[in-house]
């Protein structure tokens, strides 16, 4: 038989109705002759619940109790999901991860897949199953512990089963209808994209996109998985969502795909560090160390007289998520601490923001950065800092000007037209 794999967030199982729903989504797919892999979120708030009385009960809680507690709110979800089809005659068997065995590392909170063997589901559909109900976000670690992959991670739970099973799809449903050039709260024009790419996806989702988890189109991407993105409060067909594809499979793309912004982001910026090799790593090891996502990053040179003589110095600036500006201001103050490193001053400026354009058809087409920048002068808003990659351009700038970035760029990439 043909398989899919189908995911369902916690706003599409929030309650018993919508749970529902979901299972009826899952029986027209059973009747279309497919046999189907179901990955559920716990209900909708859940997991945010178990959070809080985890830390609740232990401020410096153990991380391998706090997986046990948190991985539960998808074992409800599971079970409760198995009963429906169940009461809809469809034949269903729910599996927490380590019954699967879904295996992966002992990274608690963050682990990573090793191996999802296909025996035991194999075996169950063999019989006359037609659906396996899986608890996304969750495994077994070697040690036999339950673990978590991380806020998100049934998304990703949902691809790497769809590669192990060589699945012919993976539909994400969710309370979106796909993906759209931007964040249409903010932008009126934004439009929903019939496909995109992956490496776009990935740039997008990792620029502050919340449609799709990051690692999920990582894996999604290196194993070839077709993704679909649906809302689960539609009536949808094969020609609904979004489609994240292989490049190859869109037969024109604009130049510009999307806008995405992130707003807490800060600015960090250490003045006058002794310019000599080696002090990026004397920098940012410690920041990586720390847990630290840097992002941004521009140096400065310029000479001053430094440490009672004439020499070349700089200034290093990075951006990092604001809820981690205490975790680097401290890493950095002990570095100098320590002695290994020198600087002036350690300015910080979290009221900014961060947007970007991406486009795989930048790789072609030049004048991109001209029209961007021509964009936002037009708008008198001032860039701060600015950072590239292939397909991608990100600039920081003040987050009160945000909003007003992300339309004009839409507007000025024309975004709201097809090709």
């Amino acid at each position: 038989m043909p398989l899919l794999v189908m995911k369902f967030g916690g706003t599409s199982v929030a309650d018993l109705a919508r749970i529902r729903n979901a299972a009826e989504k899952v029986k027209r797919e059973v009747e279309r002759g497919y046999d189907v892999i179901v990955i559920v979120s716990a209900m909708s708030g859940k997991t945010n619940e178990l959070v809080g009385w985890v830390e609740q009960t232990s401020p410096l809680f153990d991380a391998r109790e706090y997986d046990a507690v948190v991985s539960s709110g998808e074992n409800v979800t599971a079970g409760l999901m198995a009963l429906t089809l169940q009461e809809m005659e469809v034949p269903a068997r729910s599996w927490q991860g380590w019954q699967v065995p879904i295996r992966t590392t002992s990274q608690h909170s963050a682990a990573r897949f090793i191996e999802i063997p296909r025996e035991h589901l194999d075996a169950k559909f063999a019989e006359g199953f037609k659906v396996a109900v899986v608890a996304g976000f969750q495994g077994v670690s070697p040690e036999g512990r339950i673990t978590t992959l991380g806020r998100g991670g049934s998304d990703t739970t949902a691809v790497a089963f769809a590669a192990a099973f060589d699945a012919e799809r993976c539909d994400i449903y969710t309370d979106v209808d796909g993906v759209y050039t931007t964040d249409p709260r903010i932008a009126s024009k934004a439009r929903k994209l019939p496909k995109i790419a992956y490496e776009e996806m990935l740039e997008l989702a990792s620029l502050g996109a919340k449609v799709l988890q990051t690692r999920s189109v990582e894996l999604a991407m290196r194993y070839k998985v077709k993704l679909r993105v649906l809302s689960s409060f539609e009536d949808t067909d094969e020609t609904s969502g979004t489609l994240v594809c292989d490049e190859e499979e869109i037969m024109e793309s604009k130049v510009v795909s999307g806008v995405a912004y992130s707003r807490d982001e800060a600015k960090m910026t250490l003045v006058t560090v002794e310019d000599r090799p080696g002090v990026a790593a004397a920098i940012f090891g410690p920041l990586a160390e720390a847990g630290v996502n840097v992002d941004m990053i521009v140096q400065n040179i310029s000479e001053k007289d430094y440490g009672g003589h004439v020499g070349s110095v700089t200034d290093m600036t990075f951006s990092c998520p604001i809820n981690q500006v205490a975790r680097a201001k401290k890493a950095l103050e002990d570095a100098r601490a320590a002695g290994t490193i020198k600087y002036d001053d350690l300015v910080v400026d979290t009221e900014v923001a961060k947007v970007s354009v991406v486009g795989i058809g930048m790789r072609s087409h030049a004048g991109v950065a001209a029209t961007m920048f021509d964009a936002l002068a037009a708008e008198n808003v001032n860039i701060k800092v600015i950072a590239t990659s292939e397909i991608k351009i990100s600039v920081l700038i003040d987050r009160k000007y945000m909003e007003l970035a992300v339309q004009a760029l839409h507007d000025a990439f024309a975004l709201e037209t097809a090709n």
